[in-house]
């Protein structure tokens, strides 16, 4: 039976949570005692006291890795038994699923229903990678007679994953369910604003048989711990996803230290473009509100910029105000809330002033205040630009949070030059009847993801990254585990 707003709560009063890092197999206080508060951005209160891991920290993690590394038992251990142990992790995400879900929902403000199905796209993760052990072959290439010529993949060695707040299960796992897969020792980085999920996490691994020290967290400030971790000598990659300004700092971390590979998952600004012909309109609306309002605007994906062809512009936006009445913010804790509060005092001021630069530039037609609901401060209402053009910040900008921009164009040309007119380029959608514009525009628009007559599509069995400045590489898929692993071409002459 489906937990209500009431159990929810009550289970959230009797929470017990450990804030301590994850080290070598065990929870530790960071080096120098230091901690930084959790903070529940729906009531302003502490949820926990989380270590505030530096330098030294990370230097124990990253030597707890290597060791773990060096030993071999997850590195060298048979397919079965990684396959084994990265399924009973995906088993122990679900036992404890509602757990990890309600951590998520106290630190980063998420909406319940959504937090849990980002713990079950967790679980799956793991189950995919896992059940990818063995049946992931090398190759065999083609050789002059009397030489055997393969590439083999091997693991990278200790990884480092530095992931946002805004999916913070999700983000984590992400990194660590391919890396793990591919046979590397990990420390992970969670965003001092929602570290405990990554943390009960670590637990979970632990007990389902991850060797100790495979997987480290620490927790802590992203310009003491994450510098750390980017310029470590001893980290052989780091995977990172979060802004495209810090992401360009871990560049710099690894061109000034030991030049190690950096795949990053970085900022967006995606379009999401309605063609005159579009076979659903009611259907293109919903798919438009999940595009920028799911998780109040914060996702990377998010589709912020509204692409609207004359002959449909009208309406369409007039189908988007009665979807945006119904959307009103509430706790996130309650299962019938479907937009919760920003995650933090300075993400909400940051959307507030991107509200007024709103009203300067172009015309509000919904939303555009602050709220206050069910007691809580750091609600937006979800607002709507019209009118918005290439020369407005609201059309450039990366805003995370529930803001949407929309600007209009007369034929396709215009749609595909405005689509791309951007320096991000994580993914993009369209809604059209025509089946040569979909082919024609997915191979125009200049993103890594195109979803036709949906919107943000993404599973395990597709890569998933950005072209331009949304970041380099890919997630999910075979490309997400390929990429910490090392290729070895071996030449034997007999």
């Amino acid at each position: 039976m489906p937990l209500t707003h009431h159990d929810w709560k009550r289970r959230a009063a009797a929470l017990e949570v450990d804030g301590r890092a994850w080290i070598d197999g065990r929870r530790r206080p960071a080096a120098g005692g230091a901690t930084l508060d959790s903070i529940n951005p729906m009531t302003g209160e502490a949820v926990a006291a989380v270590a505030a891991c530096d330098a030294a920290d990370v230097d124990r993690a990253v030597a707890a890795a290597r060791t773990a590394l060096v030993a071999g038992d997850w590195a060298r251990a048979e397919p079965g038994e990684r396959r084994r142990v990265m399924l009973a992790i995906a088993a122990e995400i679900r036992i404890h699923r509602e757990e990890l879900a309600l951590l998520d929902s106290l630190e980063a403000g998420k909406c319940i229903t959504e937090a849990l199905e980002d713990a079950e796209e967790a679980a799956v993760l793991f189950d995919w990678y896992g059940e990818l052990q063995d049946k992931a072959y090398d190759r065999v290439a083609p050789a002059p007679a009397g030489v055997q010529a393969t590439v083999t993949h091997e693991p990278l060695g200790v990884v480092g994953a530095v992931v946002p707040w805004n999916y913070p299960l999700h983000n984590a796992t992400v990194k660590l369910a391919p890396a793990l897969a591919a046979g590397n020792s990990l420390v992970l980085k969670p965003a001092e604003e929602s570290s405990l999920s990554a943390l009960r996490l670590a637990e979970l691994c632990d007990k389902a048989g991850l060797p100790t020290g495979v997987l480290n967290v620490v927790p802590g400030h992203g310009h003491l711990a994450g510098e750390a971790l980017g310029r470590h000598e001893d980290v052989d990659a780091l995977g990172f996803t979060g802004s495209t300004e810090i992401g360009k700092r871990f560049q710099v971390y690894a061109g000034e230290s030991n030049m190690k590979p950096v795949w990053l998952e970085c900022g967006g600004k995606s379009p999401l473009v309605i063609f005159d012909d579009c076979p659903d309109l009611e259907a293109a609306v919903d798919a438009a509100v999940a595009g920028i309002f799911t998780n109040a605007g914060q996702v990377c994906s998010a589709h912020s910029r509204l692409l609207l062809q004359d002959g449909i512009h009208d309406a369409f936006l007039a189908a988007l105000d009665k979807r945006l009445e119904a959307l009103v913010p509430g706790d996130p804790l309650d299962p019938d809330t479907r937009l919760g509060p920003l995650v933090s005092r300075a993400q909400f001021d940051k959307v507030r002033d991107y509200l007024a630069i709103g009203k300067r530039e172009a015309t509000l037609r919904h939303g555009g205040e602050p709220l206050t609901a069910a007691g809580g401060e750091l609600f937006v209402a979800p607002t709507v630009f019209t009118g918005v053009t290439p020369e407005h910040r609201l059309f450039r900008e990366e805003i995370f949070g529930p803001v949407l921009a929309v600007s209009r164009f007369a034929d396709e040309a215009e749609g595909v030059a405005l689509a791309n007119d951007s320096r991000y380029g994580l993914a993009a959608s369209l809604w059209t009847a025509d089946l040569g514009r979909a082919h024609r525009l997915c191979d125009a628009l200049q993103a890594g993801t195109v979803t036709v007559n949906g919107v943000d599509a993404v599973s395990p069995q597709t890569p998933f990254g950005g072209m331009k400045q949304s970041g380099i590489g890919r997630d999910y898929e075979l490309a997400g585990m390929h990429k910490y692993m090392a290729l070895k071409t071996r030449w034997i002459h007999y």
